[in-house]
């Protein structure tokens, strides 16, 4: 498979599940502990009934059932696990990490601030406003990457 092609399949599967980008690279050992991480963060943090309620629009009762401790680590973990695969794929361009770190620092604020803000009489509760966030993050951290990539690569 080609370079390019390789990077979006792995990326396309570690959004899916983190660690099953590592099974596609070969990282066995590096597969195991992200989908190990994932399952116990999702169960502590209780991610699957927030986004059962999230889906159904019953964000109150997805608030309800966060566990905000643990909801915490999962913007980190998830990209870290889906930039993990990307480079190991040879995503290794100068600030490829980028998108991801930028991705886990909004996703994260999102977290933080799921509870508070509201629009009018909206709430966003713990899945959407983080997700909005986590891609906002990821996208600035595109651009970023875009405007001033390049001149990296001249240093480099």
């Amino acid at each position: 498979m080609a370079g390019s092609d390789q990077r979006i399949e792995v990326l396309l599967w570690s959004i899916a599940l983190p660690g099953f980008g590592q099974l596609l690279n070969g990282k066995l050992f590096k597969s195991i502990l992200f989908i190990g991480l994932e399952f116990l963060v999702n169960a502590q943090a209780r991610i699957n009934d927030v986004i059962y309620f999230s889906f159904i629009g019953d964000a109150a009762q997805a608030w309800d059932k966060t566990n905000l401790q643990w909801l915490m680590f999962y913007p980190c973990v998830y990209m870290f696990a889906c930039w993990d695969a990307y480079r190991d794929a040879g995503g290794n361009s100068p600030l490829a990490f980028l998108p991801f770190v930028m991705g886990a620092y909004f996703g994260t604020l999102g977290i933080i601030f799921s509870g508070i803000l509201r629009i009018d009489s909206f709430f966003a509760g713990p899945m959407w406003l983080p997700l909005g966030a986590m891609i906002a993050g990821a996208a600035a951290g595109i651009l970023i990457k875009r405007r001033w990539g390049g001149r990296m690569e001249t240093r480099l």
